[in-house]
């Protein structure tokens, strides 16, 4: 098995692991601008989707609802991509992950929406849209990443949950 500086995903960091602290300070520029750039590139795709969404300000939040589901489904997919690659390119996760994903999704305009809702009178459909919310983005990263392991594991004679080796 290879050491944890061979199969790192992306920079994150465990305060824990001496080897951690050491990468810290070694290419924060990089990971900023990814995240960045990532982070422009969701909240584009957010807003377009939002806008196109029928959206009724008294009823249930569908836009945010269906950005929240679809973009935890989109972080299950890139984590098992990103684990059935041997060596995943270091700033993959940073950008598409924390950055895209990270910005397309948006939970805290769905804690202020849950919130608006109660505060109007509507307490039952705040508390589904919570539980709804909860549940589905769980299980949406739970289907995602199982669903592409299953695929990415056929496609690559491995068994699901199984990196390839590195060599």
């Amino acid at each position: 098995m290879s050491g944890p500086e061979q199969r790192r995903l992306d920079p994150d960091v465990d305060m824990a692991v001496p080897a951690d602290r050491a990468e810290l300070p070694t290419h924060p520029a990089a990971v900023l601008a990814a995240v960045s750039a990532g982070g422009v590139l969701g909240a584009l795709a957010r807003a377009g989707l939002s806008a196109v969404l029928p959206s009724d300000p008294a009823g249930f939040p569908v836009p945010t609802f269906a950005v929240n589901l679809s973009g935890c489904l989109l972080i299950g997919v890139l984590m098992a991509v990103l684990a059935k690659r041997a060596n995943p390119p270091a700033l993959a996760r940073p950008f598409l992950g924390v950055g895209v994903l990270g910005g397309y999704t948006t939970f805290a305009t769905h804690a202020v929406e849950a919130r608006q809702l109660a505060a109007t009178g509507a307490a039952t459909t705040a508390l589904a849209y919570l539980a709804a919310t909860l549940a589905g983005a769980l299980l949406a990263v739970w289907v995602g990443y199982a669903a592409t392991d299953r695929l990415t594991s056929s496609a690559s004679g491995t068994e699901p949950g199984q990196r390839p080796a590195t060599g």
